[in-house]
C-alpha cells in the first residue's frame, strides 16, 4: 500500500466510523430506554408496602423536542409493569408556548400506580426564564384531570409512606421549611425534588430517607473516563444515580426518559423501578 492509498483508506475509516458515532448518538441513544431495577431500603416502611414497586420517570419534556411515539411507547412498557406506585421528578413538559393542552393528552396515557400517582414540577414547567406560574398552575390541573397528583410543597400519605413533593427551585418556589412542617419524624418518608442541587440548602433538617432527583438528564453525552461537559447543577457531582448527603439522607438522580437536544452518548435515556423493603 502506497502513502497515499494508505491516507485515502485512513480518512475514509475515520469519515465512517464518525458518521456512525454521530447518527448513533442522534437516532439511537436518545430513544434507547433503560429499565433500571433496584432495591429501596426504607426505614420503618409500612408492612402494606413491602415488597411494592415504585416507578420513577424525570425530565419526560412533552413537546416538540422529544418524540411522542417514543414517548408513549416508554409509557406503554412501564404501564405492563403495573407498579404500585408512579412519582414523576418534574419537568413534564418543554417550554413551548402552547404545549400544556398536548401534554395532557400524552399523560392521559401515562403509567399510574396502582396505590397512587404523583409528581412534582421543574423548571421547565414554570415556562421562559421559569417565570410563567399561571402556566405551572395549568399544567398541574391538566395533570390532575388525567390522574396524577402534582404536589407543591405538600405532603401525602400512601399505605401510611409519607411522600413529600417540594416544588422548584429555579422557579423560586422551593419551601422545604413549610413542606417538612408537614412530615411526621416518626413515620418512614421520601421526598421528591427536581434539582438535586436543592439537597446542598437549607431546609432539609426535618428530613430523614431518600430524595428522588431529575434535571440533570445525566448531562445528555458523557465522554469516556471523564465528567459530562454540560450539568445545569452548581453541584458538579449530581450527575446521575446514587448518592450518600449525610447520616440521615441519600439521594438517587434519574437521567431523565426526553431530552432538550435529540443527544445522548453514553447516558442512556431511563425509568427507576424501585422494589422497597424494610431498612
Amino acid at each position: 500500500m502506497t502513502r497515499r492509498e494508505f491516507l485515502r483508506y485512513s480518512s475514509l475509516t475515520l469519515g465512517g466510523s464518525a458518521l456512525a458515532a454521530g447518527l448513533y448518538t442522534w437516532r439511537v441513544e436518545p430513544h434507547w430506554l433503560e429499565l433500571v431495577r433496584r432495591p429501596l431500603s426504607i426505614e420503618g416502611l409500612p408492612a402494606a408496602l413491602h415488597g411494592a414497586t415504585l416507578a420513577l420517570l424525570a425530565d419526560v419534556h412533552v413537546g416538540p423536542r422529544v418524540a411522542d411515539a417514543y414517548v408513549l411507547d416508554v409509557f406503554a412498557r412501564v404501564s405492563a409493569l403495573r407498579p404500585d406506585l408512579v412519582c414523576y421528578a418534574g419537568d413534564f413538559i418543554d417550554r413551548e408556548a402552547g404545549v400544556v393542552a398536548h401534554a395532557a393528552r400524552v399523560f392521559a396515557n401515562g403509567p399510574h400506580g396502582r396505590l397512587a400517582t404523583i409528581g412534582i414540577l421543574g423548571n421547565h414547567d414554570y415556562g421562559y426564564d421559569w417565570a410563567e406560574p399561571a402556566l405551572a398552575s395549568e399544567l398541574a390541573k391538566r395533570l390532575s384531570d388525567v390522574g396524577i397528583r402534582v404536589l407543591r410543597n405538600e405532603v401525602v400519605s400512601v399505605e401510611g409512606l409519607q411522600i413529600a413533593g417540594l416544588d422548584d427551585l429555579w422557579a423560586g418556589r422551593f419551601q422545604p421549611h413549610a413542606t417538612f412542617a408537614h412530615l411526621d419524624p416518626s413515620v418512614a418518608a421520601v421526598a421528591l425534588t427536581h434539582n438535586p442541587d436543592t439537597l446542598d440548602l437549607l431546609g432539609w433538617e426535618g428530613f430523614r430517607g431518600w430524595v428522588f432527583a431529575g434535571h440533570t438528564h445525566g448531562g445528555q453525552c458523557k465522554p469516556p473516563f471523564l465528567p459530562p461537559p454540560l450539568l445545569p447543577v452548581l453541584n458538579k457531582r449530581y450527575t446521575a444515580g446514587e448518592f450518600a448527603i449525610d447520616a440521615h439522607r441519600r439521594l438517587y438522580i434519574s437521567r431523565g426518559v426526553g431530552h432538550l437536544l435529540e443527544v445522548r452518548f453514553n447516558v442512556r435515556p431511563e425509568v427507576t423501578l424501585f422494589t422497597l423493603r424494610p431498612g
